[in-house]
């Protein structure tokens, strides 16, 4: 499908403003604030109520839906917020999720893995105080640390029934043909968002699968959808993904949207491709958590 007027405006804004102004990411005041900086506001009709999780700070995100959903924030492990991901919450929250953003602890300062052990931290309080088949959903660093959720806690008796995936990092070697091919494409990253990976794991090994997903036991995941734009240096990160879980047999599906900038969803305002998403996306989960409590005892 070609893209809307407004999707291809919207990349031409990000590549003139926000690609430049990242430059090679390694100054860490600089990437939070274009990171924190000017942020979109909430959808109306939702309500921010602080909270928290296994031990970590973040805040609900509601409209009247009762169906739990656990985000998680992008911000590549060094920055953003729940507040700054309000615009996204709050798109679920309209859309019949009780949303709970955890607030996970961010590098440097807090190297991996502080944030997948916050995560497992959050997760695990939040499905037993809602009592019932709960999603998770994250975006770019934040799909990350979704997907590994999904891996570390598949065995558990309260694991995600359903989990979305946007514009995820699922591979910290650099691994995937995007990072050459779409290295001059990528309305947002030049390939130095690599850098990246360097703060977060502090000399981790990033094939450990806490760190890259890819690389771990994708038998037995929850059904999960990826969203990914066609021209990321991110979007082999999504297709590997989901080739090797359902190679794995898990029930994993993808779609890649032709002129998508990274995490579109943002601007659900005013491009129609960022609301088909979130619909998209809404849907799948409202129909793994209705097979989730169907199967319940």
């Amino acid at each position: 499908m070609t893209p809307s007027l407004q999707l291809r405006l919207v990349s031409l804004i990000i590549s003139w403003t926000v690609r430049k102004r990242l430059g090679d990411m390694r100054d860490l005041e600089k990437l939070k604030r274009v990171f924190e900086g000017r942020s979109l506001p909430p959808p109306r009709g939702v309500s921010f109520r602080a909270d928290s999780m296994g031990g970590v700070a973040g805040e609900w995100a509601q409209a009247g839906g009762d169906k739990p959903m656990l985000y998680l924030h992008g911000g590549g492990f060094v920055g953003c917020s729940p507040q700054t991901h309000r615009p996204l919450t709050g798109a679920f929250a309209l859309r019949g999720f009780r949303v709970f953003a955890p607030d996970y602890r961010l590098a440097p300062e807090h190297p991996f893995p502080a944030a997948v052990d916050d995560t497992v931290a959050a997760w695990r309080d939040f499905a037993a105080r809602v009592g019932q088949p709960a999603a998770v959903a994250g975006d770019s660093a934040g799909g990350n640390l979704a997907a590994v959720l999904t891996l570390l806690v598949k065995a558990e008796a309260r694991r995600p029934a359903g989990a979305v995936l946007f514009s995820p990092a699922t591979d910290m070697t650099g691994g995937g043909e995007s990072w050459v091919t779409n290295r001059h494409r990528d309305a947002m990253f030049t390939d130095q968002v690599a850098n990246l990976a360097e703060f977060y794991l502090n000399g981790a090994d990033p094939r450990d699968p806490r760190a890259s997903p890819l690389l771990g036991d994708l038998k037995g995941l929850p059904p999960m959808l990826l969203h990914v734009g066609e021209s990321e240096l991110l979007r082999d990160d999504s297709v590997r993904f989901a080739e090797a879980a359902q190679r794995a047999g898990s029930p994993v599906a993808i779609k890649v949207w032709q002129g998508a900038p990274h995490v579109w969803q943002f601007m659900h305002g005013f491009v129609p491709e960022a609301r088909r998403s979130l619909d998209e996306a809404a849907a799948f989960l409202h129909k793994a958590l209705e097979s989730a409590a169907a199967r319940s005892p």
